[in-house]
Order: structure tokens, then sequence, then C-alpha cells
């Protein structure tokens, strides 16, 4: 994401940004809410008593409109967030128009803004700076290929073949297959992770430095005892995607995540469910506040939840907002959709 202007007094203003990644657009899923002012470039069709007599013949213009945001949706397969309102400023104010936000498109938002929304306008910003990572989970016949995005892991392609064990044929060929797809997930700047149980990945690993190895260079390997989601999940724990990332959003999801769960399964330092963390919130309990960034949409439109969070950073607590499209989110949603580790068992 890359922030092309702020004009802020304390939390209110404008920002404008340009979206450059399908994550930018998740992102603006959760920093953009009901309420909000939008401004961008969009094509809407001219309104004169001509066209109304031949709307066939209405041509479109390219005009700069201020939208009153009332509804929001992101398409994650079409790459765009459609943002839909009252425009309130530009041609036809008092009708309703769609904003189809995609890549590349520069907007302004003018709203009361939040601290996390904020933060997470500052995360979009660094990350856009980082190398991006591509998973491959391969074992004997197997193999999954997965993106890392911020919002989760998306499996690229799935391979699946009848290799045969030891060399031959087959099996070049298998690794031929997990190459071609490979090649197009990670262009040029994307770093690998070949992960995997038993030989087969280290197999792989030479079959891939003497094919492509200038692609090898940008390779680390780790170990994992399974492919698919779970081996992605794999990696993500033993901290291969943070030697590459630094901080990754969704390891760091998957820690806590793991933290949480261990708390509830010892009856431990943990508190799940608004009211339960509301009580720990009142014994100044709260080391880590976890919350579903699902959870956070709906109650914001409550209007009940801001003042709760404020509560937990004046007393020292941590936030953190998980995505409800990777599964520790997922999890979290199960347990209310709001959790906390604490300092001490209440």
């Amino acid at each position: 994401m890359r922030v092309t202007k702020r004009n802020l007094r304390g939390r209110e203003g404008e920002i404008t940004l340009v979206p450059e990644t399908l994550d930018d657009l998740w992102h603006l899923k959760y920093i953009i809410e009901k309420g909000d002012l939008v401004f961008a470039l969009t094509k809407r069709k001219a309104d004169s008593a001509s066209d109304k007599l031949r709307p066939e013949k209405a041509e479109k213009k390219t005009v700069r409109l201020g939208v009153r945001i009332e509804e929001m949706e992101f398409h994650k397969f079409s790459n765009r967030l459609r943002l839909h309102g009252l425009i309130e400023q530009g041609m036809d104010v008092g009708h309703y128009h769609t904003f189809n936000v995609e890549e590349g498109l520069d907007i302004s938002i003018i709203k009361t803004w939040k601290k996390d929304q904020l933060e997470r306008i500052d995360e979009a910003e660094k990350s856009s700076k980082r190398p991006k990572v591509v998973i491959v989970a391969i074992e004997e016949g197997d193999a999954d290929i997965g993106l890392v995005r911020h919002y989760g892991i998306e499996t690229y392609s799935h391979i699946n073949q009848s290799s045969g064990k030891g060399e031959g044929t087959l099996r070049e060929t298998f690794f031929e297959e997990i190459l071609g797809q490979l090649i197009h997930a990670a262009s040029e700047s994307e770093s690998i992770v070949i992960a995997g149980p038993g030989f087969t990945k280290d197999d792989f690993v030479k079959y891939l430095r003497s094919k492509e190895p200038d692609l090898a260079s940008r390779m680390i390997t780790e170990d994992t005892s399974s492919v698919g989601m779970s081996g992605f999940q794999e990696v993500l724990r033993r901290g291969a995607v943070d030697r590459i990332m630094e901080e990754s959003r969704i390891a760091r999801e998957s820690r806590l995540m793991d933290d949480l769960l261990k708390e509830i399964s010892t009856d431990g330092k943990v508190a799940y469910g608004l009211e339960e963390v509301k009580i720990a919130l009142d014994y100044g309990s709260i080391d880590t506040l976890l919350v579903a960034d699902e959870l956070l949409r709906v109650e914001r439109e409550k209007g009940s939840i801001d003042s709760f969070l404020r509560n937990v950073e004046n007393n020292q607590g941590k936030i953190v907002v998980f995505s409800t499209i990777f599964e520790p989110g997922q999890k979290l949603l199960a347990l209310g959709g709001i959790a906390a580790l604490l300092r001490f068992k209440i």
C-alpha cells in the first residue's frame, strides 16, 4: 500500500492511498466503515434528457465523486473491493454510486480514524517493502503450492501424481510439473520455502538447483510432518516465514492461537467470549487481547467496542486483530470472536 497524503488533526481527517496488491484491498475492507466519505475517480453515465430517451447511447464519463459509504463487499477472486453509497460531492449528488476499488486506484478516505486502522495502514505500507513468500509443501507424489498473504495462505495449486520411488521418468515428470507451477507462482521477487517430510523435499531442492539456479537462490528449506494446509501451518509455526518477512502477521496469529488453546486445555490464564473478557478487563488482567476482524466490524456498527479497546490499551494490554480468512481467525470466531491471554488467572 502506498500512502500519498495524510492530513490529520489528531485522528480526524483525510488519508489518500493507493492499494497495490490484493492484500491491500483486504486491509481496506477493515479500514473503511459505514459512514466514511470516500473520494475516487470513477466512470458514471451522463444524465440528460436525450440519454433518458435513448439510454443505449448514454456515454460514461470519468468524474471524481465523494461517496458516503453504506455497504462494502470484498471480491477476493475478482481482485476488487466494492463500495456503495450516496453521492455527496461531484455530479448527481443525492444519487447512489458504487466504486469498484482495484489495485492502482487512488482513493481518499475522510473519517474519524481509530488507532488499529492507522496501525493497519502503517503495517500495509511496511509490508509492501518486504519480500513476498511462496511455500511448496512436498512429499512423494503429492505437492501443494501456497501464497503467503496478509489475510492467510492462499492455495495456488495442488499437484498429485503417482511418481514411483527413487529415480525414474515418473518422478522427473512430477518434479517438472511442480517447477512449472512454481515459476508462475514466484515471479521475480518472491522468496520460496520448500517444506515436507522425508527425502523427497531434498531431492526436489537438488532438482531445482540444477534446473533453475536463480530461483533456487531465493529458497530456504523446512522440515514438516505433512503437506497441504497443515504443512503450511507447520512452516509458519517453525518461523520460516518470519525469518523471511521479519514479522509475519499470520505467523504471529498462529503462535498466539497455539498459546491460547494451550491455556484453555490446562484451564490456565485465559478468558474467551465477550463476557469473560470484560470480567478480565475489570480485574486488569488482560495481557494480549485477540479479536476477530469480523466481530470487530460487527461490534463497531453497534458502536460499542471502541471504548472497550481503549480501556484495554489504558491498562497496558496489547491488541491483535485476527484475519477470519485464515484458520487461527476461524478458530477464534468459534470461541466467540474474542479472547485474552491473561497476566494472572481469574
